[in-house]
């Protein structure tokens, strides 16, 4: 395992509760959905802690209620695709993994063997790097040699040159993922992202969720309404044309977005009550 950090200044930021929630959500689903399971990830078990587990599990009927069993849905799905997306870009020979805006993502830690060939690039910010590194100590999660953490705050350090100087190879392709994370960047940074990620070599990928352009915070039971009682309002937000252009003059030559048709392959026949989120707000952008 290695580390970079792109600051020597402490870090001043609390961790990011929004992802602290996420990485509960992904427990939930191993804890409380049927089969077939979206993502398997009992590493997210381990990481939220018995408290965490006794939180999911001392109110079930609350977890399955609609609109938290569509969220908990969106976020396993995001999750499991982008995973089936760079295992195929490894089989096309992609050797390198940068997980921008990391938060508590689990891949690293519970790779499979294809992805031993794989440089991965854990990014985010120094407290929430603090705080998993923590939780990983407490449940006595390794951390695999070809893991390194990048300490940066996207909107005051560069991204080129830091990866840079974690080793990350810009000459060869790079597989890029980017979930939850784009609506709390501002539109300029969102932009710089894009570009350094299209200018990468043939075979790069990068893998995104967005909100849409009609999202609004003034629903005070809605995501973006609460986020932003968390202290992290959400920034910029797209619509899916504005969106394929950024990427198109960013460099990309195809984006897909992941369709309904595919979203129902994932969930399978299941009698749990899981249903596909209403909007499906997943893509790949390849170059």
């Amino acid at each position: 395992m290695n580390w970079v950090a792109a600051t020597s200044e402490p870090p001043t930021a609390e961790a990011s509760r929004t992802a602290l929630g996420v990485a509960s959500l992904r427990a939930a689903h191993q804890l409380l959905d049927g089969q077939p399971r979206i993502l398997d990830d009992p590493v997210a078990v381990r990481l939220i802690g018995p408290e965490g587990v006794a939180r999911i599990t001392a109110h079930p009927g609350r977890l399955r209620e609609p609109r938290l069993a569509a969220l908990r849905c969106h976020v396993v799905l995001r999750s499991r695709y982008a995973e089936d997306r760079l295992a195929d870009a490894v089989r096309s020979g992609v050797r390198q993994c940068v997980i921008v805006g990391a938060g508590f993502d689990t891949f690293a830690y519970r790779q499979p063997g294809w992805a031993r060939a794989l440089r991965i690039f854990e990014v985010d910010q120094p407290a929430s790097q603090a705080a998993k590194r923590d939780l990983l100590a407490r449940a006595a999660i390794p951390i695999p040699g070809n893991l390194t953490y990048v300490e940066l705050d996207l909107e005051r350090l560069p991204l080129r040159e830091t990866l840079a100087a974690a080793g990350l190879d810009f000459g060869r392709p790079v597989f890029f993922s980017c979930l939850g994370v784009l609506v709390y960047l501002t539109r300029e940074a969102v932009r710089d992202f894009f570009r350094l990620a299209g200018t990468c070599p043939a075979g790069s990928e990068l893998v995104l969720t967005y909100s849409g352009s009609e999202s609004a915070d003034d629903d005070p039971t809605s995501l973006a309404a609460r986020a932003k009682e968390l202290g992290e309002p959400w920034l910029t937000r797209f619509s899916a044309r504005e969106l394929t252009g950024e990427l198109s003059d960013a460099g990309f030559r195809t984006v897909e977005f992941l369709s309904p048709e595919q979203t129902a392959r994932y969930l399978g026949r299941r009698d749990d009550g899981l249903e596909p989120p209403r909007r499906g707000r997943i893509l790949s952008a390849r170059v």
